[in-house]
């Protein structure tokens, strides 16, 4: 045994079979049942020649079989590849290649996608395709029908698995080409599903107590909203069956909807990421009659979680525990921080600092606390081995503090003089104006908390004089107009006046990727297309 993905679960299923682990679809299936169906496809999987270190495209959406791809490869030791099913076919053929896919296992709705760059892609032999509700019946595909795949054995008879099996995550895509995030399977369970506790960052050293702890108690029912290509939502999950509980899955994400399963199935754990599910179902809930008295925690993390979002939900619910956590898949886990009604917010949450976690210079020395000087978010103890297929970056980002190995990840922090870090935005997004720094996130964060706005993007706008003019991409509530005197009125009263957007362009809807970030690419593409529609002049 060993401190596996796939080991892990099967304790569970060994310590709970007849427990209720997925909810998806007006199916439940039972942890007994989810070790079958995985071990039957685990099967298929090796009967097509997959083996140790193949890498398998998971080419889904939220569904039962997506878990169950990914415990199958897990258990016979190959590697399952998250794809974001937004890409285009160029973006798809590049992340297909750049993973070194050997097979893929795809929802019927992305089949004509997919069929695109297959030709391109000779080393990808093997396709599986899971019928869906999202569009595609009666698409025509190649593949091999999933339940088809399923008919073979489903014994559990693998041979040993190791910590060092590997696991890769595939981040960005927003600002550059997706990179594959390359762990160890004991290290991103450490860091983000449970092996570490995430208040006093001591190390779990028995591989059951997880699942002993969780047979010893009630389950809870946690529903996890972002899409399981994506960490926020897979490692959660992942936790969730590790400890014993029921993780509640829908397709698509819809405000109105996820409050009515919250009353149907008496939700008690709220997965989301950030403002983009946040607001949405705040507001949603203020026409909802429905009974969501269940609810004990909304847990956010991976995106920006305002605090006039998180107020809201504490009005909602005055007895709720709202979490904003910090990381990224090149970190996992760096800190967790919990909302209080007024709490004030420049740029990222302000969270006590994990136990790895630490703000470091341009010199990779650690800042002192206190000292008012901001650095790169940094994460020491376990960390990733680098970015697949790519050396470069690998070097860049994969460095050494203190003769101990660190990841320095693309986000600007301040060390606070208590030890807690607060997240000022990502390195990559801070606009330069006139040779004063603006962090996207706050200024967004200020934009989105006017009455007129419902989203927003924040980029920098090329500009002769100032080098960059900061600008933002709107999207009005309900369609309605936005009062722009008001906007520029209300974001002056929380920003210094170099920060205030100076172009302002209008869209029917902000552009964000499947798990809420926003897309700064789209952004600032709409900046190239047209003139913006209002400008502030005044300083």
């Amino acid at each position: 045994m060993a401190y596996n993905l796939a080991d892990l679960f099967e304790h569970s299923v060994d310590a709970m079979p007849d427990r209720v682990a997925l909810i998806a679809a007006g199916r439940r299936i039972t942890y007994r049942e989810l070790e079958d169906r995985a071990n039957r496809l685990a099967h298929n999987l090796l009967e097509a020649g997959l083996t140790t270190g193949s890498h398998i495209g998971v080419h889904l959406h939220n569904s039962i079989e997506t878990v169950e791809t990914l415990l199958a490869a897990f258990k016979i030791r190959a590697v399952p590849i998250n794809i974001n099913y937004r890409y285009t076919s160029d973006e798809l053929a590049y992340v297909y290649g750049n993973a070194d896919l050997e097979a893929v296992v795809h929802h019927r709705v992305y089949s004509p996608r997919i069929a695109e760059v297959l030709p391109s892609l000779p080393k990808i032999r093997y396709t599986v395709v899971v019928e869906d509700d999202l569009g595609g019946v009666g698409l025509h595909s190649d593949s091999v029908p999933y339940e088809e795949a399923l008919s073979g054995s489903g014994r559990r008879d693998f041979g040993e698995r190791s910590n060092d099996d590997v696991f890769i995550m595939y981040t960005g895509g927003t600002t550059g080409r997706p990179k594959g995030v390359v762990w160890t399977h004991e290290s991103i369970w450490r860091v983000l599903a449970g092996g570490l506790d995430f208040y006093t960052g001591e190390a779990i050293e028995d591989e059951y107590q997880q699942s002993q702890v969780g047979s010893e108690g009630e389950p809870t029912l946690w529903f996890a909203l972002p899409p399981l290509i994506h960490a926020a939502a897979m490692m959660p999950t992942l936790t969730a069956l590790f400890s014993g509980n029921t993780v509640l899955l829908e397709s698509k994400f819809d405000p109105h909807r996820t409050w009515e399963l919250v009353e149907r199935h008496r939700v008690q754990i709220l997965i989301i990421t950030g403002d983009a599910m946040g607001r949405p179902l705040i507001e949603a809930r203020q026409s909802s009659r429905t009974d969501t008295s269940s609810l004990a925690v909304v847990a956010s993390g991976a995106a920006l979680f305002s605090p006039v979002i998180k107020d809201a939900f504490l009005d909602a619910f005055p007895n709720l525990v709202v979490s904003d956590s910090i990381g990224a898949s090149e970190t996992g886990f760096g800190g967790i921080g919990f909302a209080t009604k007024g709490q004030k917010q420049v740029g990222g949450p302000r969270v006590p600092a994990g136990r790895y976690a630490m703000v470091i210079g341009d010199d990779d020395r650690p800042i002192e606390p206190g000292s008012g000087n901001d650095g790169w978010f940094a994460k020491g103890g376990y960390v990733p081995l680098g970015y697949y297929n790519d050396p470069e970056k690998t070097k860049e980002i994969f460095r050494e503090v203190d003769g101990k190995p660190v990841v320095v990840t693309g986000d600007r922090a301040r060390i606070e003089e208590d030890g807690s870090i607060t997240l000022l935005g990502r390195g990559n997004m801070v606009i330069n104006t006139g040779g004063e720094k603006v962090f996207a996130e706050e200024v967004e964060s200020a934009v989105k908390a006017y009455r007129d706005i419902y989203d927003a993007i924040v980029v920098g706008v090329p500009d002769e004089r100032w080098g960059h003019r900061v600008s933002a991409v709107v999207q009005p509530r309900d369609g309605a107009g936005i009062d722009f005197d008001g906007l520029e009125h209300h974001v002056r009263q929380s920003l210094a006046g170099y920060k205030i957007p100076r172009l302002l362009w209008v869209e029917d809807a902000v552009q964000r990727t499947p798990s809420g970030k926003p897309d700064y690419r789209w952004a600032q593409g709409v900046t190239k297309q047209r003139d913006p529609d209002y400008r502030v002049i005044s300083g």
